[in-house]
């Protein structure tokens, strides 16, 4: 049995002795749950490198992505965010008037999650932050996404983490600041080489983009 450090018969322990033989493995039919990503996102922040790729499976038929552990022990410190209580989450909600962030929709609070606008994939550091924050810091850390919108903005931040290409929305090669590529002059983890990019802040993507438009017209 391989050590590791989940609690037995959870999904990440099954998804961690699963990927612990170190090859390739569909994300479609061999790792539990419909949403292999976020279980796949803690434990890498446990320190585990994982890699993704697409590639053809004979079960499924089609191309999916694989995702292999490229060591069973980790190569990296475990950097864990710190849970956010509750009286943070009613302010954050608040703050936001339960408006999610990407479609503008007002929804139901248990229909939204906190997310952390500068993504977990690039932090460097444990997570701090008071629970009593200002709220023009909450503004500048938090938004609020759907579960799909969250692990579908944590795609395009770990493929922007390996690769240094930016996220795109709906294919649109618009960055309200910067460019495609990071910025080479900007450190792996400051948060300033995010500006601009939609996902972490739609809303002042949204807002200069309709400039461009605007000028245009």
């Amino acid at each position: 049995m391989v050590k590791h450090p989940f609690n037995e018969g959870t999904k990440l322990a099954k998804i961690f002795t699963i990927l612990s033989d170190t090859e390739w493995h569909c994300g479609k039919h061999e790792l539990p749950g419909t949403q292999p990503a976020k279980a796949i996102q803690i434990i890498r922040q446990h320190g585990f490198q994982i890699e993704n790729q697409t590639i053809f499976c004979k079960t499924c038929k089609d191309k999916t992505v694989h995702r292999r552990l490229l060591s069973i022990e980790p190569v990296a410190k475990s950097i864990a965010r710190i849970q956010i209580s509750s009286k943070l989450r009613k302010r954050i909600l608040k703050y936001y008037k339960n408006r999610e962030a990407i479609t503008c929709r007002k929804m139901e609070p248990p229909q939204l999650e906190v997310d952390h606008r500068f993504p977990q994939v690039r932090w460097t550091t444990k997570e701090f932050f008071d629970p009593n924050m200002s709220d023009r810091e909450i503004g500048n850390r938090f938004q609020l996404l759907t579960r799909e919108h969250n692990l579908w903005k944590s795609r395009y931040c770990e493929h922007c983490k390996k690769t240094d290409e930016r996220g795109t929305f709906i294919g649109i090669n618009f960055f309200a600041q910067g460019g495609p590529k990071w910025d080479p002059n900007i450190s792996v983890d400051e948060e300033k080489g995010c500006y601009g990019c939609f996902w972490f802040d739609p809303e002042k993507w949204r807002k200069a983009i309709n400039k461009k438009i605007k000028k245009f017209k």
